[in-house]
């Protein structure tokens, strides 16, 4: 065949290599070299999130309405509950980083306040809420749920904000145990907390 001036020839059941994936905005791993914290720590502050698990660079936009204010109701429950027990913080968003090659960013994080200011010096981490919309639903399922399980985290939340449920996961158990009414969390001192569900979602 001739184009253009130019020869071109078709072959049969020929494999085209797709060219290599660069870092993109999306749900899913961004590249394929595996990237260390000390260079994801160097990036610009481009509005993006930008995370590891285990070397994997993990980019997502900067989050939307819905997203923000689900998260910011239920951060407030949460802070609110935890005054009464001492040594234990509430971020939002947290960082769970294991160097070199862990970094997440959870939307909510709970944990023991370590004794020097550093991400890498949390030890004890109770609970991780990820608020998933439908840019890092897939994302937070097949990647970070088993990560933080994976690495020690005592349970983990899943917010669908498209379903309104809350999706529970913990080590050694089921895994995304839907809740859409009522969700009852154990303090590390044994309180309960019990989480009105539709009230998080109302007017959204």
């Amino acid at each position: 065949m001739r184009t253009h001036g130019h020869l071109v020839r078709i072959l049969g059941d020929a494999e085209l290599r797709p060219s290599a994936p660069s870092p993109q905005i999306m749900a899913m791993p961004a590249a394929l070299r595996p990237f260390t914290v000390e260079e994801i720590e160097a990036f610009p502050d481009d509005g993006n999130r930008y995370e590891l698990l285990y070397g994997v660079l993990l980019v997502t936009p900067a989050p939307g309405l819905p997203h923000q204010t689900v998260a910011s109701r239920l951060l407030g429950l949460l802070a609110a509950f935890l005054k009464e027990e001492p040594g234990l913080e509430v971020w939002s968003p947290g960082v769970v980083q294991i160097r070199p090659s862990i970094h997440l960013e959870p939307d909510i994080l709970i944990g023991k306040l370590p004794p020097i200011p550093r991400w890498d010096a949390v030890q004890d981490h109770w609970l991780a809420v990820e608020v998933s919309g439908t840019a890092s639903r897939v994302y937070d399922r097949d990647y970070k749920r088993d990560g933080y399980l994976g690495i020690g985290i005592k349970q983990v939340w899943l917010v669908d904000l498209d379903t309104r449920q809350f999706l529970v996961s913990q080590p050694g158990a089921e895994k995304d145990v839907p809740h859409d009414r009522t969700l009852t969390w154990q303090s590390p001192a044994g309180r309960e907390l019990r989480i009105d569900i539709p009230a998080l979602f109302r007017g959204l």
